[in-house]
């Protein structure tokens, strides 16, 4: 290495070890960062956003001052898309999403679930789960005081009563992590998964995931019409869109995306629904053509699929946030649903 590039090395270097010691080990919820976090680029992309966040806590604090609800409007839309700040996350989740209205109208219910007849299989299925959610968050961890597994275990096996059409799933329990990170409560993360399960995610997590694995054949259609080489590339190569996306969809982005960008796309999914998944997933996929195309084998698509997670571009969650409803175009409501209805028909079909 020459001297000048081996001098701009040591700089990086120092600035880098700089920030490793600024930012603290573990993030805000409770995530260890990995071995290869990139500190510089995050220090130089919070630095912005702090502003960002700031700016946006004092206008939320104004809209939600005096409302003990907060009610949907073109107005909370546009707040939502340009971000919830966390300290006011649970409270908008809870009303957009319909979970407030949902709690209050069945007061004593989420208590009376856990103290219900005892169902061995389900219990068994959540307790195998536990010590492989989010081992790399120090809240979870058996050593920790409170461990939030006790109210995991409890949230999930109270909802594995509501819904026995249901019960549990293997995903389930890294989204109710997350929602229990956020609300810090144990019923409203009941009633917040219920939200999703029951009403924003179509049959998702039924015993068939007959949802879950049309809303992957329509993210497929919606690619052919949008992005059509990438689609081809996929079917020359003969990759199924379940293998690349199906954990997208599954754990709504948890362990793909940094958190904050996934609770920055939670947001906008309690507010305005399922579209959102595909509105991310086909700007991941756009803003990354030409890399995906750059792809020479069946593996290498794969590999391909999984690196457009990572990085600066989806680090920097304010300008990714704006991308999401700039980059896929229009995605109306009626063309999805049209999507699904024929997506899900071949699905029946092949049984």
């Amino acid at each position: 290495m020459d001297p000048a590039r081996a001098k701009v090395r040591r700089r990086e270097d120092a600035v880098s070890a700089a920030a490793r010691e600024r930012i603290p080990r573990v993030d805000p919820y409770g995530f260890e960062r990995p071995e290869d976090f990139d500190y510089a680029s995050y220090e130089e992309f919070f630095s912005t956003y702090l502003v960002i966040l700031t700016r946006r806590a004092i206008k939320w604090s104004k809209l939600l001052t005096g409302n003990t609800t907060v009610q949907k409007s073109m107005k909370v839309k546009r707040y939502i898309r340009k971000g919830v700040p966390l300290e006011h996350r649970a409270r908008v989740w809870m009303g957009m999403s319909g979970a407030q209205a949902q709690m209050e109208q069945n007061p004593g219910y989420y208590h009376r679930l856990l103290q219900g007849e005892r169902d061995d299989s389900l219990e068994e299925a959540i307790l195998t789960d536990m010590n492989r959610t989010f081992p790399d968050n120090v809240k979870f961890r058996k050593t920790s005081d409170p461990c939030l597994q006790n109210t995991l275990y409890n949230v999930l096996l109270a909802y594995g009563h509501h819904n026995q059409g249901v019960g549990y799933c293997q995903g389930m329990n890294f989204i109710a992590g997350y929602l229990i990170l956020i609300t810090k409560n144990e019923e409203e993360s009941f009633w917040l998964l219920d939200a999703l399960v029951g009403r924003i995610l179509p049959d998702y997590y039924s015993p068939a995931m007959l949802g879950l694995k049309t809303d992957q054949e329509v993210l497929g259609e919606m690619v052919r019409m949008k992005i059509p080489a990438v689609a081809d590339l996929l079917e020359g190569y003969g990759v199924p869109w379940t293998l690349v996306v199906s954990r997208w969809f599954i754990c709504l982005f948890i362990d793909i995306l940094p958190v904050e960008t996934v609770l920055r796309i939670w947001d906008c999914l309690f507010n305005e629904g399922s579209k959102i998944i595909f509105r991310v997933a086909l700007t991941l996929i756009k803003q990354h053509q030409a890399f995906i195309l750059e792809a020479s084998s069946f593996a290498d698509v794969c590999d391909k699929f999984k690196q457009i997670t990572k990085g600066d571009f989806v680090t920097e969650c304010h300008t990714f946030m704006q991308k999401i409803f700039s980059e896929p175009g229009s995605l109306p409501m009626a063309t999805i649903s049209k999507l699904r209805e024929s997506c899900r028909a071949k699905l029946v079909a092949q049984g």
